[in-house]
């Protein structure tokens, strides 16, 4: 198996540390005592979840008074730990919610680039803040009782997701591709197109609608990155899946949107946008994809494709965010294009924005154009995070979630792109609310 990853428990003193160490090592080898220093020395335990064995480490405190000798030896070996470790467990307190320590304690694990979950303990209680730790930057909190047992089972789920990968894992790492799926109507072009990619007749190409029933995966190399190419039976009309035979090709198309990272969405630029079209589209929207719209046959119409790319654009409206090429895969015009708008649009879709600038930008947004009031009531937006990628996801702690409108939610969301891009890629924007109040 190689060598054994190693997990820190690190954190302010008596946050509960040492019982989620017993806890998820189903020992008691930590002494649990409720006063502050109790564990002095690094405790070591080799557990196993999921088929994955990793050690784990239980840490003193940090502490904030470094004049007593002991005090400093417990810091120092934090410190170790915290150097040794793969992944670091930022152990809080939920019923005291954020404080200054933990600021300080985030601020030094930030800095270590290593990746950290923050189990918040003591959220069995109602009066736990599990949400205020969004504040730390550090990601979605785990809510965890170390004394009760819940929540164990997920955050081991996370730790076991953070380990560095095993041999075979790695392998898979420095294979990684950027999968996408090649979706549209029966006969729009994509089996041409992705013979394009290929540079071989990977795909039967036919003028009869329907050829293609199966997905059709193709690999690709290219500057260094991998691509899987996903070439998708046509979208029929739903009231034209009457055989199971073409319910069984729709399922397999809209598996293949789900599971890409990027969509390539192919319409017919003489046709225009079809009421399929616009379906396809709206599963394409409703996975949050990546995507870029092909306007295919381009070379077909008479004159500048302007006036059809702007009808294209409002009829698609709910895909602002989208890419639009207009291209002929017959003739070869502008497919070279492809390539970049694939890339970009790959990049804004695990694109990463720290809490800083996050908050910078929409602190400013809010103080250019406050948000409307209603009923008497205002939204206040108290601080927000990015939480995922894959599309991007930002989170804002808000008063109320029922008073973020919609008109209001885009306009946030501009200012976002504006400032950090997002092109070709969704950003979802969530309100929460906040259920302490404000802390300074």
């Amino acid at each position: 198996m190689g060598n054994v990853s190693t997990v820190a428990l690190v954190g302010r003193p008596n946050v509960g540390k040492s019982a989620l160490f017993n806890r998820l090592t189903q020992t008691r080898r930590a002494i649990v005592e409720d006063y502050e220093g109790v564990t002095r020395d690094r405790l070591y335990e080799i557990t196993e979840w999921n088929g994955r064995t990793f050690t784990l480490i239980d840490t003193g405190g940090i502490w904030e008074d470094d004049q007593e000798t002991l005090l400093s030896m417990t810091r120092e070996q934090t410190q170790f730990a915290i150097d040794e470790a793969e992944v670091l467990v930022l152990v809080v307190d939920g019923l005291v919610g954020v404080t200054s320590v933990d600021e300080d304690v985030a601020r030094i694990l930030r800095h270590t680039k290593k990746p950290v979950v923050v189990a918040v303990n003591k959220a069995e209680s109602k009066f736990a803040d599990v949400a205020d730790f969004y504040r730390l930057g550090l990601g979605e909190p785990s809510p965890v009782s170390a004394m009760h047992g819940e929540g164990i089972g997920d955050l081991l789920d996370e730790i076991v997701a953070k380990l560095p990968l095993e041999e075979a894992e790695l392998t898979a790492l420095n294979d990684q591709v950027i999968r996408i799926a090649l979706v549209g109507r029966p006969n729009v072009g994509k089996s041409s197109l992705l013979n394009w990619f290929t540079g071989e007749e990977r795909t039967l190409v036919t003028p009869i609608a329907g050829t293609t029933r199966d997905v059709v995966d193709a690999r690709i190399e290219r500057l260094g990155q991998s691509y899987l190419f996903l070439d998708t039976a046509g979208l029929r009309r739903p009231n034209r899946i009457d055989e199971k035979l073409e319910a069984k090709t729709v399922q397999r198309s809209l598996a293949a949107i789900r599971e890409a990272d990027v969509v390539l969405l192919m319409l017919n630029a003489e046709q225009g946008v079809l009421g399929q079209d616009q379906r396809i589209a709206g599963q394409v929207e409703k996975q949050h994809k990546a995507t870029v719209i092909l306007l295919n046959k381009a070379d077909l119409v008479s004159g500048t494709t302007i006036p059809v790319q702007e009808r294209i654009r409002e009829q698609l409206k709910f895909l602002p965010y989208a890419s639009l090429i207009a291209t002929s895969v017959t003739t070869g015009w502008h497919l070279e294009t492809l390539w970049d708008a694939i890339d970009e649009s790959y990049a804004s879709y695990i694109q990463r924005v720290s809490t800083h600038q996050i908050n910078r930008v929409i602190d400013l947004a809010v103080h250019l154009n406050p948000p409307p009031s209603h009923k008497g009531r205002q939204l206040k937006v108290y601080y927000a995070t990015q939480v995922s990628v894959r599309p991007p996801h930002v989170v804002l702690f808000v008063n109320d979630p029922d008073l973020a409108h919609f008109s209001y939610t885009r306009y946030l969301e501009n200012r976002l792109r504006e400032e950090f891009g997002f092109p070709g890629s969704p950003l979802r924007l969530s309100f929460r609310a906040r259920t302490r109040t404000e802390r300074a």
